[in-house]
């Protein structure tokens, strides 16, 4: 269908100077918040091979991770109704930064997996919260500028992975320990978010949704009861599901599948983290000329593909190509589920919510499942799950529409 029947969007106009520095406010704390996660990751081999941590022991120890974030969300959208997208950001954003410091000098210096699950903990609220107010903020910019632009905020989170994994990738090469490594990186995230954060749309401008503790709870319900926010959300569950597992996995498999080293894990990462990047800058011309709905079948198609290709192929090269269409294929499904959640903008921030924990269930469940499964038939192959989820998500495509006005 043509972006006029399946898009938000409204013909080009003139955009106010507030609109486009609040764009570049928020791409810069999405690149920043993907830089956060990304950065864990890259070092999710060192930490297992410091903690000496089975396939299954990792995975229960990055579930720590998962409840955080699927803590936060329930009420990330009202606390951003509250406090507004800036300061719910900048505060999540805080919790980031000191769960990564935890997280590096207990895993580096202490050798402490409780003080490892306790840092996680505390990334994964505050990266929960900051994903729901950093989407919230996306999607009435989107709304203001009147074209396809929340997946290019997501491709600026890629962006901010890609940089992660590459120093994680360096880091690990030259020997950087990972305390001294996550401390420094939380150090950027928290000033860079803090500053970007300024330049979000003023109070006024933002959506204006009901104004009573009372009415707000009474939205967030209301939002619990819609079958569409409900079937995006199962939607962004397995797109969720498909992009995490890559994130908290695919370094590990391809070490332990491939025999490659840590170093070549982690650029593996990155070529994953490169096709969500391509696919989430150029996704949004393809999505305002054909629609959300022609572009997320093709694109769920490819991840399917290549997340099957990665695994089976038997040969590096060819794996690393699947993992480049996996991450191609991957990359548009969340973001566009978020801009979905949001079209009607007065009850976008209990909608992305309700989204949100819905679609976070899959990095509370991921982790365990794939590593418990690793133990069974290695951790290459328990990536299979990918694409055996992602074709029966096919038939969901079409709640992406927006309802009629």
């Amino acid at each position: 269908m043509s972006s006029t029947t399946d898009t938000p969007t409204a013909a080009p106009r003139a955009v106010p100077r507030p609109v486009l520095a609040a764009r570049t406010g928020v791409a810069v704390v999405f690149a920043l918040n993907g830089l956060a996660v990304a950065t864990w990751f890259s070092r999710v081999p060192a930490v297992k091979e410091s903690l000496e941590l089975s396939a299954g022991r990792l995975g229960l120890l990055l579930l720590a991770m998962s409840v955080g974030a699927l803590l936060a969300m329930p009420t990330a959208g009202l606390v951003t109704q509250r406090l507004g997208p800036a300061r719910t950001v900048a505060t999540s954003t805080l919790l980031v930064a000191v769960g990564m410091t935890v997280v590096g000098l207990s895993a580096g210096l202490a050798g402490s997996l409780a003080g490892v699950a306790v840092g996680l903990f505390a990334l994964g609220y505050g990266s929960g919260a900051c994903d729901v107010a950093m989407n919230i903020e996306g999607a009435a910019v989107e709304k203001r500028l009147g074209r396809t632009i929340l997946p290019r905020f997501h491709a600026a989170w890629s962006l901010g992975s890609v940089a992660g994994a590459g120093i994680g990738a360096g880091a690990a090469r030259v020997g950087v320990p990972v305390g001294v490594h996550l401390t420094a990186l939380a150090t950027v995230v928290l000033v860079g978010t803090l500053l970007g954060a300024r330049s979000f749309l003023p109070a006024a401008a933002e959506a204006d949704g009901p104004a009573e503790p009372a009415a707000r709870r009474r939205a967030l319900l209301a939002a619990w009861r819609e079958p569409r926010t409900l079937l995006v959300g199962l939607l962004v569950l397995v797109m969720a599901f498909t992009e995490g597992s890559a994130n908290d996995w695919l370094a590990v498999a391809f070490v332990d599948g491939y025999g490659v080293s840590e170093a070549v894990g982690a650029a593996v990462f990155g070529v994953f983290v490169v096709g969500m990047t391509l696919g989430r800058t150029a996704g949004t011309v393809a999505i305002d000329r054909w629609g959300r709905v022609p572009v997320l079948l093709g694109t769920i198609g490819l991840a399917s593909a290549g997340a099957a290709l990665a695994v089976l192929a038997g040969s590096g090269p060819l794996a690393v190509a699947g993992v480049a269409l996996w991450g191609l294929g991957a990359s548009l499904g969340f973001p566009v589920g978020m801009s979905a959640a949001a079209d009607d903008e007065d009850r976008a921030p209990a909608r992305v919510s309700v989204v949100a924990v819905i679609g976070y269930t899959a990095f509370l469940g991921g982790p365990p499942l794939l590593g418990l499964l690793g133990d069974q038939v290695g951790t290459l192959r328990a990536l299979l799950v990918v694409p055996i989820l992602l074709l029966p998500t096919l038939a969901l495509v079409p709640v992406l529409r927006p309802p009629a006005r």
